[in-house]
């Protein structure tokens, strides 16, 4: 009898443990890359080193190429490619040098949009040899054109991707794209709302969200918002729900090529940093590199990130 008992004890602690290793996962961020013609075959290193890890999926947070280059579909083409060729499954979010800032080289930034919509957002699975099942915005009726903002969950965690692009989220430009500015912001804000309110209602233990541009979240406090910055609105979005939600927030962005992981998202009551806010930016050229973010739900610091190459931890504190 006492065998029988034991041999339960060690089956259940067993399942406990395969359990609490299941819910643990592990991505890859990258982003702001390749920029020049020495950066791709780095790059296709990078991905090759993917190929080795136990990722859960590889999101790349934007600007697939440098500002001025072109923005040809044969560009566009052999970038799906190499994407849809990495094992595991992976998001792409638009950044500005693949639409906004297009007109730097004589194409149209909004034809430039439609078209990685229909290439890289063809359907409801990510790109990748292994799919990932995606919800997107464009399934509601208000927001069609919204293809490439998406989200899903991985065990306890949801993520939610949000077309906001460098160079003042084309804002300020032309009238033309002061208007694509508001329709996209609207489509933004609705996103974000229900992704949250998901995560509410499901009990998700923390919600990543991930864009292209650096937001300048050391802005949040002023006050009025500056009506010229394109990303005022999100910022204070992102604040409310982030302090509604009272659980771990994981910004995930490029832009402005400087890896690092801090907490810069203010509280205005206390002027202090929101603790359960973390923000994780991506290596940018001229620095090819990966970041490997591993998740434990089960561990009350939540996040271990180590980079792909010189091995730099950190852990929240």
């Amino acid at each position: 009898m006492t065998r029988l008992i034991l041999a339960i004890v060690l089956a259940l602690a067993a399942e406990l443990a395969q359990a609490q290793a299941d819910a643990r996962f592990h991505f890859a961020v990258i982003g702001d890359a390749p920029y020049s013609i020495g950066q791709e075959w780095i790059f296709a290193e990078m991905l090759q080193d993917l190929e080795r890890e136990d990722l859960a999926f590889v999101v790349h947070v934007g600007d697939f190429k440098n500002g001025r280059s072109p923005c040809s579909d044969e560009l566009f083409a052999k970038r799906l490619q190499q994407f849809q060729s990495v094992r595991h499954p992976f998001i792409f979010v638009p950044g500005d040098n693949e639409w906004t800032d297009c007109y730097r080289s004589g194409a149209d930034p909004l034809e430039r949009l439609a078209k990685l919509r229909e290439m890289f957002y063809p359907d409801e699975d990510s790109l990748g040899e292994r799919k990932l099942k995606l919800e997107r915005q464009s399934a509601d009726a208000r927001f069609a054109e919204y293809r490439e903002n998406v989200r899903w969950s991985i065990g306890s965690a949801l993520f939610i991707t949000l077309n906001i692009p460098g160079s003042n989220n084309n804002l300020g430009r032309t009238p033309q794209m002061d208007a694509e500015y508001a329709r996209r912001s609207s489509a933004n804000s609705a996103w974000l709302a229900q992704g949250f309110d998901l995560a509410k209602k499901n009990g998700y233990v923390a919600v990543f969200v991930a864009l292209q541009a650096n937001p300048r979240l050391e802005l949040a406090l002023q006050r009025p918002p500056n009506p010229a910055d394109g990303y005022a609105q999100f910022r204070q979005e992102l604040l409310a729900h982030t302090l509604a939600y009272a659980k771990p927030v994981i910004l995930l962005h490029g832009d402005t090529h400087w890896f690092r992981v801090d907490h810069p998202l203010l509280d205005p009551a206390t002027q202090r940093p929101v603790e359960q806010f973390t923000r994780i930016e991506s290596f940018g050229s001229p620095w090819v590199d990966w970041i490997r973010v591993s998740v434990d739900p089960a561990d009350p610091k939540l996040l271990r990130i180590e980079t792909g190459t010189d091995i730099k931890i950190w852990r929240k504190k």
